[in-house]
């Protein structure tokens, strides 16, 4: 094993390439991608935002990125299922570590999170974000609006995120009511996958509820985005709560009747042929977990988005 080496995330020679780490062993960076703050030569970050003042329940996502990269060591060094590639042959891929925030002073938190994402995104690296509670999502989709402008929203949820809120309401749950407001998002383009409650508006936005996707089989939910979103530059959002409290119990809002995991990646798997500028994954809440079942699944989506990026470079 002399080419082998340990805790890939400060060893790393190269940006690219599977880690040599053990499963159980070694720093737990996402997918045992290298630590570093410098985005010279890099294609895409991973970054972690450990925010969950905004939560209207059960509190814990502050610990959620941690927990995401712990579950990403399941995958080892072999080409990864279904893209059946080694994600970072030609794909250079870190792990930016995560945001600093005043845990004293929510009310810098937008901006610290939009100003950080400015500088990633400014470098011309894809931006894949840990979180974190959902309203992290806003100040991201700041950021990527100024570089892209209006973006379509695709968010798998539980919850609609449409409540109304004042403009220094920091809430878990406005987001996207916001985001309309303002134009960052195109609302004639954006859908919802997975609603189970209900809000008072919908701004405009696609709604496939639970029960509609109970009935779908997954190449029609994924051909239903496709159809909404069309050409326009998007951003997906991934609340865990979008999945049945069975596969993902360790989160803050949990609601009954949802679809499976397996059923949800396999509708991101069919999303490659979008543009997708951003994404995140959020709502993970450990202390709620077993035997890492949410984070497992989180650290899996996050894998996915990054897989059809991985593709793109795959194909040249």
């Amino acid at each position: 094993m002399p080419s082998r080496t340990i805790d890939n995330a400060f060893t790393a020679r190269s940006l690219k390439g599977p880690g040599t780490d053990p499963t159980y062993a070694g720093a737990l960076s996402f997918m045992k991608r290298k630590y570093t703050k410098s985005l010279a030569g890099v294609d895409a970050v991973v970054w972690g935002i450990p925010f969950d003042a905004a939560v209207s329940n059960r509190p814990g996502t502050r610990f959620g990125p941690r927990a995401i990269r712990e579950a990403s060591a399941i995958f080892d060094n072999d080409p990864q299922y279904p893209f059946n590639i080694d994600l970072f042959e030609n794909m250079a891929v870190i792990d930016y570590g995560d945001c600093l925030l005043d845990y004293g002073d929510h009310q810098k938190t937008p901006a610290a999170i939009e100003k950080e994402a400015s500088k990633i995104l400014k470098s011309g690296a894809f931006l894949y974000t840990l979180g974190g509670d959902h309203y992290i999502t806003w100040p991201l989709l700041k950021a990527h609006a100024a570089k892209y402008g209006p973006l379509a929203l695709i968010q798998f949820d539980a919850h609609q995120d449409t409540w109304f809120d004042e403009a220094r309401r920091i809430d878990h749950g406005s987001f996207v009511g916001r985001a309309a407001r303002d134009g960052v998002i195109d609302t004639a383009r954006s859908i919802q996958i997975g609603i189970r409650t209900k809000a008072p508006d919908d701004c405009g936005l696609k709604i496939l509820f639970g029960h509609e996707i109970e009935d779908m089989n997954a190449a029609q939910i994924a051909n239903a985005i496709i159809d909404r979103v069309g050409d326009r530059p998007c951003y997906l959002t991934f609340d865990i709560d979008c999945l049945d409290p069975a596969y993902a119990p360790g989160t803050g809002t949990p609601v009954s009747g949802g679809p499976s995991s397996a059923k949800m990646l396999s509708v991101i798997r069919q999303l490659g042929g979008l543009d997708i500028k951003g994404s995140d994954v959020v709502e993970v809440s450990p202390p709620y977990d077993h035997a890492q079942i949410t984070s497992i699944a989180a650290s899996t989506v996050a894998m996915y988005v990054l897989g059809l990026r991985a593709e793109k470079y795959q194909r040249g």
